[in-house]
Protein backbone atom coordinates (compact mmCIF):
# COMPACT_ATOMS: atom_id res chain seq x y z
CA UNK A 1 0.00 0.00 0.00
CA UNK A 2 1.46 2.94 -1.05
CA UNK A 3 2.08 5.79 1.86
CA UNK A 4 -0.59 8.14 2.66
CA UNK A 5 -0.06 11.95 2.23
CA UNK A 6 -0.71 14.16 5.29
CA UNK A 7 -0.69 17.57 5.13
CA UNK A 8 -0.47 19.52 8.55
CA UNK A 9 -1.59 23.15 7.83
CA UNK A 10 0.55 25.40 10.28
CA UNK A 11 0.22 28.67 11.97
CA UNK A 12 3.11 30.81 12.36
CA UNK A 13 3.46 33.39 15.33
CA UNK A 14 6.65 35.56 15.13
CA UNK A 15 8.40 32.59 12.63
CA UNK A 16 8.15 30.04 15.00
CA UNK A 17 5.27 27.29 14.16
CA UNK A 18 2.29 27.40 16.54
CA UNK A 19 2.63 24.38 19.48
CA UNK A 20 -0.95 22.96 18.13
CA UNK A 21 0.69 22.82 14.78
CA UNK A 22 3.77 20.82 16.27
CA UNK A 23 1.07 18.48 17.99
CA UNK A 24 -0.51 17.12 14.77
CA UNK A 25 3.16 16.40 13.53
CA UNK A 26 2.78 13.24 16.13
CA UNK A 27 -0.43 12.21 14.74
CA UNK A 28 0.48 12.98 10.70
CA UNK A 29 3.88 10.54 11.43
CA UNK A 30 1.22 7.94 12.56
CA UNK A 31 -0.77 7.20 9.57
CA UNK A 32 1.29 8.52 6.88
CA UNK A 33 4.25 11.27 5.65
CA UNK A 34 3.77 14.33 7.81
CA UNK A 35 4.57 17.30 4.98
CA UNK A 36 3.84 20.96 7.02
CA UNK A 37 2.02 23.77 4.93
CA UNK A 38 3.47 26.93 5.72
CA UNK A 39 2.05 30.10 4.38
CA UNK A 40 3.50 33.21 5.91
CA UNK A 41 6.52 35.05 4.80
CA UNK A 42 8.64 34.32 8.24
CA UNK A 43 7.60 31.02 7.61
CA UNK A 44 11.39 29.98 6.73
CA UNK A 45 12.39 30.41 10.20
CA UNK A 46 9.89 27.20 11.24
CA UNK A 47 11.74 24.78 8.79
CA UNK A 48 14.00 23.41 10.96
CA UNK A 49 11.74 23.21 13.93
CA UNK A 50 9.15 21.59 11.73
CA UNK A 51 11.86 18.80 10.53
CA UNK A 52 12.74 18.48 14.26
CA UNK A 53 9.38 17.79 15.09
CA UNK A 54 8.94 15.46 12.36
CA UNK A 55 7.72 16.94 8.99
CA UNK A 56 9.54 15.40 6.20
CA UNK A 57 8.46 17.50 3.81
CA UNK A 58 7.94 22.05 4.14
CA UNK A 59 5.76 23.65 1.73
CA UNK A 60 6.69 26.91 1.75
CA UNK A 61 5.26 30.14 0.72
CA UNK A 62 6.97 33.07 1.60
CA UNK A 63 4.50 35.65 -0.07
CA UNK A 64 4.21 38.91 2.13
CA UNK A 65 0.33 38.86 1.11
CA UNK A 66 -0.09 35.78 3.09
CA UNK A 67 0.27 38.38 6.18
CA UNK A 68 -0.84 41.65 4.91
CA UNK A 69 -4.36 40.14 4.27
CA UNK A 70 -6.99 38.37 6.01
CA UNK A 71 -6.57 34.13 5.38
CA UNK A 72 -8.62 34.41 2.16
CA UNK A 73 -4.68 34.31 0.18
CA UNK A 74 -4.04 31.33 1.90
CA UNK A 75 -7.19 29.73 1.14
CA UNK A 76 -6.64 30.31 -2.79
CA UNK A 77 -2.89 28.74 -2.64
CA UNK A 78 -4.29 26.00 -0.71
CA UNK A 79 -6.81 25.57 -3.23
CA UNK A 80 -4.82 25.56 -6.12
CA UNK A 81 -1.98 23.14 -4.06
CA UNK A 82 -4.60 20.91 -3.50
CA UNK A 83 -5.85 20.90 -7.44
CA UNK A 84 -1.98 20.09 -8.40
CA UNK A 85 -1.93 17.41 -6.18
CA UNK A 86 -4.67 16.12 -3.66
CA UNK A 87 -2.92 14.80 0.07
CA UNK A 88 -4.69 11.89 1.39
CA UNK A 89 -5.20 13.85 4.49
CA UNK A 90 -5.43 17.68 5.70
CA UNK A 91 -4.69 18.11 9.66
CA UNK A 92 -5.83 21.59 11.10
CA UNK A 93 -5.03 22.75 14.62
CA UNK A 94 -7.79 24.37 16.51
CA UNK A 95 -5.96 27.76 15.88
CA UNK A 96 -8.44 30.58 15.03
CA UNK A 97 -6.74 31.09 12.24
CA UNK A 98 -6.66 27.29 11.33
CA UNK A 99 -10.76 27.41 11.38
CA UNK A 100 -11.05 30.12 9.24
CA UNK A 101 -9.26 28.63 6.63
CA UNK A 102 -10.72 25.31 6.87
CA UNK A 103 -14.17 26.45 6.46
CA UNK A 104 -13.82 28.84 3.86
CA UNK A 105 -11.60 26.22 1.83
CA UNK A 106 -15.06 23.65 2.73
CA UNK A 107 -16.81 26.61 0.89
CA UNK A 108 -14.38 26.51 -1.90
CA UNK A 109 -13.84 23.31 -3.02
CA UNK A 110 -17.40 21.36 -1.95
CA UNK A 111 -16.21 19.56 0.89
CA UNK A 112 -16.67 18.46 4.17
CA UNK A 113 -14.47 19.08 7.38
CA UNK A 114 -14.58 17.30 10.19
CA UNK A 115 -13.69 19.35 13.67
CA UNK A 116 -13.02 18.84 16.97
CA UNK A 117 -11.58 15.51 16.82
CA UNK A 118 -9.66 13.36 18.79
CA UNK A 119 -7.87 11.16 17.05
CA UNK A 120 -7.88 9.61 13.20
CA UNK A 121 -6.66 6.13 12.06
CA UNK A 122 -7.07 4.56 8.53
CA UNK A 123 -8.84 0.73 8.40
CA UNK A 124 -7.75 0.13 5.47
CA UNK A 125 -8.87 2.63 2.82
CA UNK A 126 -11.27 4.32 5.17
CA UNK A 127 -10.49 6.83 7.42
CA UNK A 128 -12.23 6.75 10.95
CA UNK A 129 -12.17 9.97 13.01
CA UNK A 130 -12.84 9.75 16.52
CA UNK A 131 -14.64 12.85 18.01
CA UNK A 132 -16.12 13.78 21.36
CA UNK A 133 -19.67 14.64 22.01
CA UNK A 134 -20.42 16.55 25.53
CA UNK A 135 -18.12 15.25 28.28
CA UNK A 136 -18.73 11.40 27.90
CA UNK A 137 -19.84 10.57 24.67
CA UNK A 138 -17.32 9.93 21.79
CA UNK A 139 -18.57 8.46 18.37
CA UNK A 140 -16.61 7.83 15.31
CA UNK A 141 -17.44 9.49 12.09
CA UNK A 142 -16.40 6.96 8.88
CA UNK A 143 -14.54 8.55 5.80
CA UNK A 144 -14.95 6.77 2.53
CA UNK A 145 -13.64 7.85 -0.98
CA UNK A 146 -10.62 9.97 -2.50
CA UNK A 147 -9.17 12.72 -0.34
CA UNK A 148 -8.86 15.25 0.53
CA UNK A 149 -10.27 14.45 4.07
CA UNK A 150 -10.47 17.64 6.25
CA UNK A 151 -9.79 16.90 10.05
CA UNK A 152 -9.64 19.68 13.01
CA UNK A 153 -7.99 18.19 15.89
CA UNK A 154 -8.72 19.37 19.37
CA UNK A 155 -5.61 20.88 21.82
CA UNK A 156 -3.54 18.11 23.49
CA UNK A 157 -5.06 15.57 21.79
CA UNK A 158 -1.48 14.54 20.67
CA UNK A 159 1.66 15.70 22.63
CA UNK A 160 4.20 16.99 20.55
CA UNK A 161 7.53 15.03 20.11
CA UNK A 162 10.75 15.96 18.76
CA UNK A 163 12.25 13.14 16.47
CA UNK A 164 15.18 15.08 14.92
CA UNK A 165 14.48 15.14 11.98
CA UNK A 166 15.28 17.52 9.09
CA UNK A 167 12.85 18.55 6.27
CA UNK A 168 12.87 18.95 2.85
CA UNK A 169 11.74 22.19 1.79
CA UNK A 170 9.18 22.09 -1.35
CA UNK A 171 9.02 26.33 -2.74
CA UNK A 172 4.87 26.98 -3.20
CA UNK A 173 5.01 28.53 -6.39
CA UNK A 174 1.45 29.64 -7.26
CA UNK A 175 1.41 32.94 -7.08
CA UNK A 176 -1.41 34.45 -4.52
CA UNK A 177 -4.20 35.14 -6.24
CA UNK A 178 -5.17 38.93 -6.83
CA UNK A 179 -8.87 38.66 -6.06
CA UNK A 180 -8.31 36.73 -2.61
CA UNK A 181 -6.66 39.88 -1.78
CA UNK A 182 -9.84 41.58 -0.39
CA UNK A 183 -9.59 42.20 3.50
CA UNK A 184 -5.81 44.37 4.26
CA UNK A 185 -4.43 43.57 7.79
CA UNK A 186 -4.08 47.31 9.18
CA UNK A 187 -2.94 46.51 12.66
CA UNK A 188 -2.48 43.50 15.26
CA UNK A 189 -2.93 43.58 18.65
CA UNK A 190 -1.56 41.27 21.24
CA UNK A 191 -3.70 40.96 24.22
CA UNK A 192 -1.91 41.64 27.24
CA UNK A 193 -1.52 38.69 29.76
CA UNK A 194 0.23 37.87 32.73
CA UNK A 195 0.99 33.90 34.07
CA UNK A 196 1.33 30.49 31.34
CA UNK A 197 -1.03 30.57 28.13
CA UNK A 198 -4.16 29.05 28.94
CA UNK A 199 -4.14 26.21 27.00
CA UNK A 200 -0.06 25.09 28.08
CA UNK A 201 -0.60 25.65 31.44
CA UNK A 202 0.06 22.79 33.76
CA UNK A 203 -2.52 24.30 36.33
CA UNK A 204 -5.49 26.64 36.00
CA UNK A 205 -7.71 28.05 38.20
CA UNK A 206 -11.34 28.75 36.44
CA UNK A 207 -14.24 30.65 37.82
CA UNK A 208 -18.04 30.51 37.19
CA UNK A 209 -20.77 32.56 37.65
CA UNK A 210 -20.68 31.10 41.41
CA UNK A 211 -17.96 34.10 42.06
CA UNK A 212 -20.71 36.65 42.13
CA UNK A 213 -19.01 39.54 40.24
CA UNK A 214 -16.33 40.36 38.20
CA UNK A 215 -14.51 42.12 40.96
CA UNK A 216 -14.04 38.90 42.36
CA UNK A 217 -11.97 37.16 39.66
CA UNK A 218 -9.23 39.24 41.24
CA UNK A 219 -9.36 36.12 44.01
CA UNK A 220 -8.74 33.72 41.52
CA UNK A 221 -5.33 35.67 39.97
CA UNK A 222 -4.19 35.50 43.09
CA UNK A 223 -4.68 32.11 44.01
CA UNK A 224 -3.12 30.99 40.28
CA UNK A 225 0.15 33.04 41.22
CA UNK A 226 0.76 31.28 43.96
CA UNK A 227 -0.17 27.99 42.25
CA UNK A 228 2.24 29.18 38.88
CA UNK A 229 -1.13 28.73 36.88
CA UNK A 230 -3.40 30.37 34.59
CA UNK A 231 -6.80 31.78 34.95
CA UNK A 232 -10.33 30.44 33.28
CA UNK A 233 -13.47 30.79 33.20
CA UNK A 234 -16.64 29.44 31.79
CA UNK A 235 -19.14 30.76 28.74
CA UNK A 236 -21.67 32.82 31.67
CA UNK A 237 -19.08 34.91 32.75
CA UNK A 238 -17.53 35.62 29.41
CA UNK A 239 -20.80 36.41 28.30
CA UNK A 240 -21.78 38.73 31.04
CA UNK A 241 -18.40 40.69 30.09
CA UNK A 242 -16.65 39.92 33.40
CA UNK A 243 -13.47 38.49 31.65
CA UNK A 244 -12.54 38.41 28.12
CA UNK A 245 -13.04 35.90 25.78
CA UNK A 246 -9.74 34.09 25.57
CA UNK A 247 -10.28 32.96 29.07
CA UNK A 248 -13.30 30.79 28.50
CA UNK A 249 -12.83 26.57 28.70
CA UNK A 250 -15.59 24.43 27.20
CA UNK A 251 -16.95 23.61 23.74
CA UNK A 252 -16.94 26.58 22.20
CA UNK A 253 -14.09 28.17 24.22
CA UNK A 254 -10.47 26.32 24.72
CA UNK A 255 -9.82 22.62 25.26
CA UNK A 256 -7.51 22.53 28.15
CA UNK A 257 -5.76 19.46 30.27
CA UNK A 258 -3.87 20.61 32.73
CA UNK A 259 -2.63 18.47 36.05
CA UNK A 260 -4.31 20.18 38.05
CA UNK A 261 -8.15 22.51 37.32
CA UNK A 262 -9.71 24.37 40.38
CA UNK A 263 -13.46 24.68 39.40
CA UNK A 264 -14.08 27.87 41.63
CA UNK A 265 -18.55 28.54 41.85
CA UNK A 266 -19.02 26.51 38.38
CA UNK A 267 -21.71 23.87 38.59
CA UNK A 268 -20.99 21.37 35.63
CA UNK A 269 -22.72 22.46 32.48
CA UNK A 270 -21.53 19.77 29.69
CA UNK A 271 -19.96 21.96 27.61
CA UNK A 272 -17.83 23.39 30.02
CA UNK A 273 -16.97 19.80 31.39
CA UNK A 274 -16.26 18.86 27.58
CA UNK A 275 -13.28 21.77 27.67
CA UNK A 276 -11.63 20.53 31.04
CA UNK A 277 -12.83 16.91 31.17
CA UNK A 278 -8.95 15.49 30.34
CA UNK A 279 -7.69 17.27 32.92
CA UNK A 280 -5.60 14.72 35.63
CA UNK A 281 -7.10 16.25 38.57
CA UNK A 282 -9.81 18.33 39.05
CA UNK A 283 -10.86 20.30 42.72
CA UNK A 284 -14.42 21.60 43.09
CA UNK A 285 -15.31 24.76 45.15
CA UNK A 286 -19.25 25.52 45.06
CA UNK A 287 -21.93 25.85 47.66
CA UNK A 288 -24.29 23.61 45.56
CA UNK A 289 -23.79 20.13 46.81
CA UNK A 290 -25.51 18.77 43.94
CA UNK A 291 -24.11 20.24 41.69
CA UNK A 292 -22.52 18.33 38.65
CA UNK A 293 -19.15 19.39 39.08
CA UNK A 294 -19.08 16.96 42.02
CA UNK A 295 -19.45 13.90 39.87
CA UNK A 296 -16.18 14.67 37.74
CA UNK A 297 -13.98 16.04 40.62
CA UNK A 298 -11.48 14.21 42.43
CA UNK A 299 -11.69 16.42 45.39
CA UNK A 300 -15.08 18.58 46.28
CA UNK A 301 -15.13 20.99 48.75
CA UNK A 302 -18.66 22.04 49.57
CA UNK A 303 -18.79 26.08 50.20
CA UNK A 304 -18.69 29.40 49.74
CA UNK A 305 -15.48 30.28 47.20
CA UNK A 306 -15.50 33.27 48.08
CA UNK A 307 -14.62 32.32 51.32
CA UNK A 308 -12.75 29.32 50.79
CA UNK A 309 -10.61 30.87 47.85
CA UNK A 310 -8.84 33.61 50.04
CA UNK A 311 -7.72 31.05 52.84
CA UNK A 312 -6.55 28.58 50.64
CA UNK A 313 -4.32 31.31 48.73
CA UNK A 314 -2.98 32.30 52.42
CA UNK A 315 -1.95 28.90 53.25
CA UNK A 316 -0.44 28.41 50.10
CA UNK A 317 1.48 31.91 50.99
CA UNK A 318 2.48 30.69 54.24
Amino acid sequence: MPTRQVWIWTDITDGAPHALSLELLTLARSVGTAEAVVLHPTGGGAVETLGAYGAAVVHLGDDASYADYLVEPQVATLAAMIAAGAPDLILFPSSFAARDVAARLVGLLGIGVIANAVDVAYDGDTLRVTVPYGAETVGTVTIDGPGPHLVQLRPKAFAAEQVGGVAEVRPVTIPVASASCRVRVVERVTQAATGPNLEEAGVIVSGGRGLGKAENFALLDALAAELGGAVGASRAVVDAGWVPYSYQVGQTGKTVKPTLYVACGISGAIQHIAGMGGSKYIIAINNDPDAPIFELADLGVVGDALTIIPKLTQALRG
